[in-house]
């Protein structure tokens, strides 16, 4: 298929598109670089600019037979404090993108979502857990996926909502891996740490009703993710209907249970201190990925060891010192 990647230079969609082109796919990367790096996908095609552009969303379109869309504004904890940024970019500019979709004629969507639409449950959480938000971030999130809907009952865009939990891990290569300005995901904040980079991890809260106090968390590949992204556009292909899927391993691992594993692979002690607790933040969040692998055939492969060791790869790899080095990412 000719597939159009928005946000494709980013951090999960530079792991898809290599999937995809791997499959034979004919990838089209459509991101304005305010989060991504054109390094991590010099050998694809790419329009940079916004998805609120009507005239180059319009010209990136034409041919595409899939649209796949990573673009997206994703911290929790920045949601709270702008969240007009949030809906401005993930609901308004989503919007002028699936407009342009239907008047492309495009009827294939697959969307890169999240576990946050869903709030506060008991775990494992299934698609028919109640979606309840507790952060602007994910509030955003959800409003898409129920315009998804509408778009399929009035226009027949057929979607797969991939609801993915903590993304982590980098490309068993080393060529790609995470890398956000500022960094706030904690498998990178613990490595850094452990690296001396930064000169403590700072763990939000260790009072949750959790074993140990601290958050629990589902740690799933991105190299798993993007084959699921992969899976998904085929399902879609064969005639399959929209709705959303979990992505995640079903096992859940505490902030300090992650700490032991970075020590644990890269040798070295991670310096750490406990902080007030992030807005927004649920104590457990563990995923049934059961649905998928009903749909797609998809498991997860990766223990939370082979993520940390493949973040780690990534962290001490020529591209990613070379992206830090010409200022990719603020000193830290």
């Amino acid at each position: 298929m000719n597939i159009l990647v928005t946000g494709g230079a980013g951090y999960v969609g530079s792991h898809a598109v290599r999937k995809l082109a791997a499959e034979g796919h004919r990838v089209k990367i459509y991101d304005n670089l305010s989060l991504g790096h054109r390094e991590l996908v010099r050998d694809f095609e790419l329009v940079q600019a916004d998805i609120g552009d009507c005239g180059q969303l319009r010209r990136a379109l034409q041919d595409v037979d899939l649209v796949m869309h990573f673009a997206a504004s994703a911290y929790v904890g920045e949601s709270f404090v702008n969240p007009r940024k949030y809906f401005n970019n993930n609901v308004v500019n989503g919007l002028t993108l699936l407009d342009a979709v239907i008047d492309a004629g495009v009827r294939q969507f697959v969307f890169s979502s999240t576990c946050a639409v869903y709030g506060l449950h008991d775990v494992p959480i299934t698609e028919s857990t109640p979606c309840n938000p507790i952060n602007p971030y994910g509030d955003s999130k959800l409003f898409f996926e129920r315009a998804l809907d509408a778009y399929d009952h009035k226009y027949e865009l057929r979607s797969v909502r991939l609801r993915y939990f903590n993304a982590s891990g980098a490309d068993d290569s080393g060529e790609v891996g995470e890398l956000h300005e500022p960094e706030t995901h904690l498998i990178p904040l613990a490595l850094e740490a452990a690296a001396g980079l930064r000169p403590a991890l700072e763990i939000m809260g260790d009072d949750y009703p959790t074993p140990d106090g601290t958050c629990v968390r589902d740690y799933i590949h991105v190299n798993d993710l993007s084959r699921a992204h992969v899976q998904a556009a085929d399902y879609l292909a064969r005639g399959g209907t929209s709705r959303p899927v979990n992505l995640g391993t079903g096992n859940g691992h505490s902030i300090r249970e992650l700490v032991s594993t970075v020590e644990r692979v890269t040798g070295h002690s991670v310096p750490a201190r406990i902080v007030a607790r992030r807005p927004g933040d649920p104590p457990r969040l563990t995923a049934d990925a059961s649905l998928a692998k009903e749909l797609f055939g998809w498991a997860p492969a990766y223990s939370l060891e082979q993520i940390v060791a493949t973040a780690w790869k990534w962290m001490n790899s020529e591209t990613c010192q070379k992206l830090r080095k010409v200022g990719a990412v603020k000193s830290l």
